[in-house]
C-alpha cells in the first residue's frame, strides 16, 4: 500500500463560515485540496428564494467575492485544489461567475459543476404518487421551494479524474467533499466498504470546519486564542486513517477531546450512519494523540450502502414574526410576562376583527429567566434585565405583518422599562420534508471543460440491517458508591439537531468512568433531565447507543425539538446547548473517584 499522504483543509463549516479560513489553510506545507460545505436543509430554502426572484442566482456569491475568489492566484501557483457544494440549486452558474474572476486574474483553471440532483422538474410526478414524509407521514407539501437529493463521492472523483480543478456541485452529502478526492486519490472501489466509511469519517470530522479544532469544545477554557482559530487538516492515507491538525500558528485545539466530540455531532444510530456510498460504523473507531494538535483516527468499518438516495424537500409554510423586547427594573419577569400575553391578547383581537384566523403558533419565552432548563432553572424571578421572546405564527402574511407592527407600540403604552426592541420583519416559514428515492431513478451527470458525461454508481445497495452486531453492554462499576460528581467532571459532551430529534453524544474522560455514566445517565433519566422538551401525549422514547471505541454513550433524543431547526420557536432550536444542561447531571461515584476529579 503506498505511503502517499492527501491532505485536506476543512475551509467551511456552513455559507455564514469565516473568511480566515482559506488564506490560513494555503500556509500548510504541502496542502492538497480545500472543501467547503455550505449546505444545510435551511441554506437550500434561502437559495430557492433567491432563484424564485432571481433564475441567474440560487448558488452562493460569497464563494467567489470572499472565500475563494481573491485568492486564485496562490491557489493556482500552489496546485491546490477545490471541492464545494456551494453551487446549491445553480452549480453551472456559480461556476461561469468563478470562470470570470479566474479571466480578471489571468488564472487558468478548470472548473467542472455536478448536476442531477435537482428534482424540481419531477414535483407534478413525484407528488401523484403520494409520497408520504418518511419520519412523520406528512403528504407531499404544497408550495416546494427546492427538491434535492444527497449524492455522493464518486461524481466528485469522476471531475477530478478528468483534470478538474475546482468541483462546483449541488447537494451532496457534506462528508462526500472528502470522499470524492480520497476515491480519486488512492483509487478507492464502490465495494472497499471500510475505506469508504474511513474517508466518510473524515469528512464527517473535517466538513464543520473549526468545530474539530477547539470549536464548541466542553472545556472551552483550554481552547487557546479563539480569535485566531485553525481550520483542520486531515493527513489521509490509502489505508483508511487519517491525522487531524490545524495550521502551525494559529489558535485552536486539536485533541482526542475535540476529535471525539465533533466525531459524534449529529449522529443517531452510530452503526448506521447511512450515506450514499456506504453505512458506516462508527463504533470501532479508534483516536490517538500523537503529539501536540495531533490525533490519529483510524479503525472505521463499513457496511454496503443502501438502494436509495435520501431526498431533501423545503417549502413554504406560512409566516413568522418575532418580538425579541428588553425590559429592565425590578420584577421584569413579571412585567415581562404580562407584557407578552396583553400583545397577544390585543393581537388575536386585531385578527378576529379583520376575519383573520388566530395564530396558529404563540409561544413565549423570557430570556435570562433560564425558560429552557424547566424544573431545573435557578429562581431567577426577581432577574432585573430580561428579553421577552414573543413568537407567531399565521398562514397570512397580512397577519404577521399586523404583529410587528402592534409589538413595537408596546414600548410606549405597556411595561415600564422596556427598551427598543431588535429583531426582524415577518418572514416566510421554510419547512423540511424527506423521503427516500431508488438510484436507479437518478443520474448524476459531471461536466468538464464542456463536455458532459453520465457518472455510473451502484444502485443495488444490499445493506442488511440485521447482520449488525451490537457492542455488549459494560459491566456495572465495582466499588461502594459514596459521593456524587456533575458529569462533566467525568466526560466531554456535543449535541446536535435533526429534524424533530436531537442526540447528545457523552464521552468518558477516562475509560474507569464509562460504567459510572452509563448506570447513571438510564434513559429513563436522561427522559427526565429532559422533560420539558418531550410532549405531554405520548411516551418519551430514548434510544441508547454504546460506542466502545472512543468509550462513548450516544443518546438520541425523540420528538423533542418542536419540529426542528427551521420549525422550532425555541431559544435553541438547533439543540446546541442540550449537551452543557446534561452535562450538570449528578453522577454518582466512590469516594476516591470524586475526590481525584476535584483535585483535577
Amino acid at each position: 500500500m503506498t505511503d502517499k499522504i492527501v491532505r485536506i483543509g476543512g475551509a467551511s463549516g456552513a455559507f455564514v463560515d469565516s473568511a480566515i479560513a482559506v488564506p490560513q489553510l494555503l500556509t500548510v506545507p504541502g496542502i492538497d485540496y480545500l472543501i467547503f460545505d455550505y449546505l444545510a436543509e435551511g441554506s437550500m430554502g434561502v437559495f430557492g428564494r433567491m432563484q424564485n426572484a432571481n433564475p441567474a442566482s440560487g448558488y452562493l456569491p460569497d464563494f467567489v467575492d470572499v472565500h475563494v475568489g481573491p485568492y486564485l492566484r496562490d491557489i493556482k501557483a500552489k496546485g491546490v485544489k477545490i471541492v464545494a457544494n456551494a453551487g446549491g440549486l445553480n452549480p453551472e452558474g456559480l461556476a461561469d461567475a468563478l470562470r470570470k474572476r479566474a479571466e480578471e486574474q489571468g488564472v487558468k483553471l478548470s472548473i467542472a459543476t455536478v448536476d442531477g440532483d435537482d428534482l424540481r422538474p419531477r414535483i407534478d410526478e413525484l407528488r401523484a404518487r403520494g409520497i408520504a414524509e418518511m419520519f412523520t407521514g406528512a403528504p407531499f407539501p404544497e408550495k416546494i421551494l427546492t427538491i434535492n437529493a444527497y449524492f455522493g463521492g464518486f461524481p466528485i472523483a469522476n471531475a477530478l479524474a478528468r483534470g478538474a480543478d475546482i468541483v462546483i456541485t449541488g447537494r451532496v452529502v457534506d462528508s462526500a467533499l472528502i470522499l470524492g478526492p480520497l476515491i480519486h486519490e488512492f483509487g478507492w472501489k464502490p465495494t472497499d466498504y471500510d475505506l469508504l466509511s474511513a474517508g466518510t469519517v473524515a469528512g464527517h470530522l473535517l466538513e464543520c470546519g473549526a468545530q474539530v479544532s477547539g470549536g464548541t469544545f466542553t472545556d472551552w477554557q483550554d481552547v487557546p486564542d479563539w480569535a485566531h482559530t485553525g481550520y483542520p487538516v486531515g493527513e489521509c492515507r490509502a489505508d483508511g486513517s487519517c491525522v487531524i491538525t490545524k495550521p502551525e500558528g494559529t489558535g485552536g485545539l486539536v485533541s482526542v477531546g475535540t476529535v471525539a466530540e465533533q466525531l459524534m455531532y449529529e449522529v443517531s444510530d452510530p452503526q448506521a450512519y447511512f450515506v450514499p456510498d456506504v453505512v458506516v460504523d462508527f463504533t470501532t473507531c479508534k483516536l490517538k494523540q500523537e503529539g501536540p494538535h495531533r490525533v490519529r483516527v483510524s479503525g472505521a468499518t463499513g457496511y454496503a450502502p443502501t438502494s436509495t438516495y435520501k431526498v431533501s424537500v423545503t417549502y413554504d409554510d406560512g409566516w413568522r414574526s418575532v418580538a425579541l423586547q428588553p425590559i429592565i427594573g425590578v420584577d421584569a419577569v413579571k412585567r415581562a410576562e404580562r407584557q407578552g400575553a396583553a400583545i397577544l391578547e390585543r393581537t388575536r383581537e386585531m385578527l378576529r376583527d379583520r376575519n383573520l384566523a388566530d395564530w396558529r403558533l404563540s409561544h413565549m419565552e423570557i430570556l435570562g429567566n433560564e425558560a429552557g432548563y424547566g424544573a431545573r432553572s435557578n429562581n431567577l424571578s426577581n432577574s432585573r434585565e430580561v428579553i421577552m421572546k414573543l413568537v407567531v405564527e399565521h398562514d397570512d402574511r397580512r397577519a404577521a405583518d399586523l404583529f410587528w407592527r402592534e409589538q413595537n407600540s408596546a414600548i410606549m403604552n405597556m411595561s415600564v422599562g422596556t427598551s427598543i426592541g431588535f429583531g426582524g420583519m415577518a418572514t416566510p416559514i421554510t419547512q423540511h420534508f424527506s423521503f427516500l428515492i431508488d438510484k436507479t431513478e437518478l443520474e448524476a451527470t459531471v461536466t468538464v471543460g464542456g463536455e458532459t458525461r453520465v457518472v455510473k454508481v451502484p444502485t443495488d445497495g444490499g445493506y442488511r440491517p440485521e447482520r449488525t452486531v451490537r457492542p455488549p453492554v459494560p459491566a456495572p462499576p465495582e466499588g461502594t458508591i459514596t459521593a456524587s460528581v456533575p458529569l462533566v467532571s467525568l466526560a466531554w459532551a456535543r449535541s446536535g439537531e435533526k429534524g424533530n430529534l436531537f442526540n447528545v453524544a457523552v464521552i468518558a474522560r477516562q475509560p474507569d468512568y464509562l460504567g459510572y455514566i452509563r448506570q447513571a445517565l438510564t434513559p429513563a433519566a436522561v427522559a427526565d433531565w429532559y422533560r420539558h422538551f418531550l410532549p405531554d401525549d405520548r411516551q418519551a422514547r430514548i434510544d441508547l447507543y454504546e460506542v466502545p471505541g472512543i468509550g462513548a454513550l450516544n443518546y438520541v433524543v425523540n420528538d423533542s425539538m418542536a419540529g426542528g431547526i427551521n420549525k422550532s420557536p425555541r431559544l435553541d432550536s438547533g439543540a446546541k446547548g442540550m449537551a452543557q444542561q446534561l452535562l450538570e447531571f449528578p453522577v454518582p461515584v466512590p469516594a476516591s473517584v470524586a475526590a481525584a476529579v476535584r483535585a483535577a
